[in-house]
């Protein structure tokens, strides 16, 4: 029997609502508003289901103050690079050997919900 890939292994922050500086319009560039984070962090858990400690898991309360702190504190144009930077704050932990990262603006457009980017990373991407 071949054993399970760690890729399998999924921690998930929902829902993450930040307000900051987003977008490339004039207005967008005064008030801060509204995105919606979800990410996907893909590790290996299973030690961390063995031992239940916290230091052979992935510490996501960290990862999530860093994201906000991130988001409240940024003056991007593009949701595109913010969903970059996200990224690479997730991949900062040696645990994380994955990540799909999603950030929502909504009212970015009229008529619509919302607007999305959504991307994938590996360690590789970044030469990790």
């Amino acid at each position: 029997m071949s054993e399970i890939s760690a890729f399998n292994d999924k921690i998930y922050i929902r829902d993450l609502s930040i307000r900051g500086i987003i977008g490339v319009n004039q207005d967008e560039r005064i008030e801060k508003q509204d995105v919606v984070i979800n990410v996907i962090l893909f590790a290996d858990t299973r030690k961390a289901g063995q031992t239940d400690a916290l230091e052979d898991s992935v510490d996501y309360k960290k990862v999530k103050k860093a994201i906000l702190s991130l988001v409240e504190n940024s003056e991007f144009l593009l949701i595109e690079k913010l969903a970059e930077e996200i990224a690479k704050i997730c991949l900062d932990d040696s645990k994380v050997q994955k990540v799909d990262v999603t950030v929502d603006k909504p009212g970015a457009l009229r008529c619509t919900r919302s607007v999305a980017v959504e991307i994938v990373r590996t360690r590789e991407s970044y030469g990790q």
